[in-house]
């Protein structure tokens, strides 16, 4: 009832919108499983299987606020994810030669008691959800914790700062600007700049390599995409016992230009488990529902928003709210 909810309280108003030329390029919400024990990683956001055009250079500034409250406790291993993370992304993205582009993403991450506890439980009141451990503790209060025989973490302070840099790039597999079909081998490779002991960074060097498409129709006002590929991890610092040093992951999702300067969202993000030797879903595989959509701005500026939810529970933030504006020059 979740997915049937969201999706018509923003999907059916605008089926009674006209069919419009398409105005703007249909690309995936830059987006990624904000877990503090998973963003610490080189997941990557989803991308699109477009370029950058040559000697184009594009901007983006991404806003990824999340909201975690969720708990559990086994025979030998407990955890607890109570509080707010925020995470500043700048990138920059360059199109080299016809079938090129680098790229660079520096993240600054802040854990924080927050404010948004009492929002979140009218947010979940409101489209029926249920509010698991809400209820049963303190509003507004930062505790990451996990104990095991293995491991241990403990944040119980408010930290902040640059997390772990990351080197982006892409080459062209498919298709040529004012193509309908396009597919892209992408890759970045995560620095372990972050503090580790604030819990901004992974103390590994991680490796990405995935394949992301996208595909456009109806005079490209629909566009679908979808990404899989595998991340590589070095020896970390966090929980690094039980990490795991492959990941797969992967996206699914579709675009539509209802406007000739809006375009709606709705995207699967997944991932396998980061962690060994766990029952609990907050250290296991994810599957997150993200919906927004896309205002172009003009001048080749334009803003994302967008919402995720966790559909394995508690495997993601209860909620994240994305942010993302993006201009080219």
């Amino acid at each position: 009832m979740l997915i049937v909810r969201l999706f018509l309280c923003i999907i059916l108003p605008c089926c009674f919108l006209p069919s419009v030329t398409a105005a703007q390029e249909l690309t995936p919400l830059r987006t990624a499983n904000q877990n503090p024990l998973v963003a610490i990683y080189g997941l990557p956001a989803t991308m699109p299987g477009t370029l950058i055009a040559t000697g184009q250079t594009e901007f983006e500034l991404r806003v990824d606020i999340a909201s975690l409250c969720s708990t559990s406790t086994g025979a030998n291993e407990s955890i607890l994810l109570d509080g707010e993370s925020y995470r500043y992304t700048l990138a920059v993205r360059y199109g080299i030669g016809r079938d090129f582009e680098i790229g660079m993403e520096l993240p600054y991450g802040q854990h924080s008691k927050g404010f948004l506890d009492n929002f979140i439980y009218n947010w979940h009141d409101f489209f029926g959800l249920p509010q698991g451990e809400r209820n049963d503790l303190p509003e507004d209060q930062l505790t990451y914790s996990y104990q095991s025989k293995d491991s241990s973490l403990l944040v119980d302070e408010e930290e902040s700062g640059l997390g772990d840099l990351r080197l982006t790039g892409a080459w062209r597999l498919m298709g040529e600007p004012g193509d309908v079909h396009h597919l892209s081998l992408r890759s970045s490779l995560k620095l372990p700049t972050g503090d580790d002991k604030k819990l901004l960074g992974s103390g590994s060097t991680d490796l990405a390599l995935w394949l992301s498409s996208s595909h456009f129709y109806n005079q490209k006002t629909v566009g679908l995409f979808a990404s899989a590929g595998l991340l590589m991890m070095t020896d970390g610092e966090i929980l690094a016992n039980q990490q795991r040093h492959v990941v797969g992951f992967g996206s699914l999702g579709i675009a539509w230009q209802t406007f000739e300067a809006v375009a709606l969202k709705l995207q699967l993000d997944g991932h396998s488990a980061f962690y060994d030797d766990s029952t609990f879903a907050e250290l296991g595989e994810s599957v997150q529902l993200i919906m927004g959509g896309t205002i172009d701005l003009g001048t080749e500026t334009s803003l994302d928003l967008g919402v995720s939810e966790d559909i394995v529970v508690d495997s993601a933030p209860d909620v994240v709210f994305h942010l993302a504006l993006k201009t080219k020059y």
